[in-house]
């Protein structure tokens, strides 16, 4: 799989040398403890990851010096995130970086632990915080939405698909977050007079009939964010080929696997500003104090390949703004 890339080079300021918190954490032998939440594959997080790592040593936190960060993956499935929260609150860790509401909410629920989340759709209405500005209590982080972010991507898929009139969207019913983001879509496809066709699905084996009932009923299918679609990704997207139908994700993740198109914040970009409120926090910051960010850099992925098996063609006003093309 090759990809032509547009990226513009990110300077991070910010010196390697040891701030006097960390170098007394090393002189006492006592490192600080981050419980790291991924709630995909280590693999598919790893430039996430990376960048974080990268950001606290910036800031003067060697990862196995100053730092022990303890890595669990969920792989997708909901039932490990409770599990893993508990498991940090037994090693006592300092704070616990998550991404995604039901990780969060498992983390906050299980322990007593301040929480840094590196991307959550909507943090007040799902009860994570008071509000964005102060937000309360021990969970502080960055939101992946914006406002505009449900419309942009049904206009992106306008642009693709000629006379899009007709929209299918799928979501797990079973995660406040999906059903959240299915609320926005829709919300934003009426101010577009789109007729939608909302499908939830609860478990893998809802999947295949959902396409069935979308049969010559839809021109395109938005596919909310999940756990649940993360694992199935490769057969919603072959399933979506099959029926014809172009498919529109948050993530790039989606894209490489069969997907036409994602368009969302960048998480690369989330990951590493989460490690500054981790060094707040650890510097004696209380979460509750720290405002919850927006993104503020969004990545717009293409699959050409997939284009082409659709037989559609992809207009050269998307293909320009593209940060990847895959071809």
């Amino acid at each position: 799989m090759s990809g032509m890339r547009r990226r513009d080079i990110i300077t991070l300021i910010g010196g390697a040398a040891v701030w006097p918190e960390a170098a007394r954490a090393q002189r006492s032998g006592k490192a600080r403890i981050i419980g790291f939440l991924g709630t995909n594959t280590a693999s598919v997080q790893e430039q996430w990851t990376a960048a974080f790592v990268e950001r606290l040593r910036q800031l003067g936190w060697t990862e196995g010096r100053d730092v022990i960060i303890e890595y669990r993956w969920a792989e997708g499935r909901s039932e490990q995130l409770t599990k893993i929260a508990a498991e940090f609150a037994r090693l006592k860790a300092d704070v616990i970086v998550t991404s995604g509401t039901p990780a969060t909410i498992a983390a906050k629920r299980t322990t007593g632990i301040p929480i840094v989340f590196a991307l959550s759709s909507d943090p007040v209405r799902s009860g994570l915080v008071a509000n964005l500005v102060r937000p309360g209590g021990r969970v502080t982080g960055l939101t992946n939405r914006s406002a505009g972010v449900m419309a942009e991507r049904l206009d992106l898929l306008g642009e693709i698909v000629s006379g899009l009139q007709r929209l299918a969207i799928i979501a797990n019913a079973s995660n406040p977050e999906a059903t959240q983001e299915l609320e926005d879509v829709q919300a934003a496809a009426r101010g577009r007079k789109l007729d939608v066709v909302a499908v939830t699905i609860r478990r893998s084996e809802d999947i295949a009939p959902a396409f069935e009932t979308l049969k010559d009923r839809v021109q395109a299918v938005y596919v909310c964010t999940d756990s649940l679609v993360f694992i199935n990704r490769v057969r919603i997207n072959s399933l979506a080929q099959r029926a014809r139908l172009p498919t529109m994700y948050g993530f790039r993740v989606y894209v490489e696997t069969g997907g036409l198109i994602s368009y969302g914040a960048n998480v690369t970009d989330l990951f590493r500003r989460a490690a500054e409120y981790v060094d707040k926090i650890l510097r004696g910051a209380k979460p509750g104090d720290l405002p919850v960010e927006p993104a503020t850099k969004f990545d717009l992925f293409v699959n050409l390949k997939t284009a082409k098996a659709l037989g559609l063609d992809v207009p050269r006003s998307v293909l320009v703004r593209a940060d990847e093309v895959i071809e």
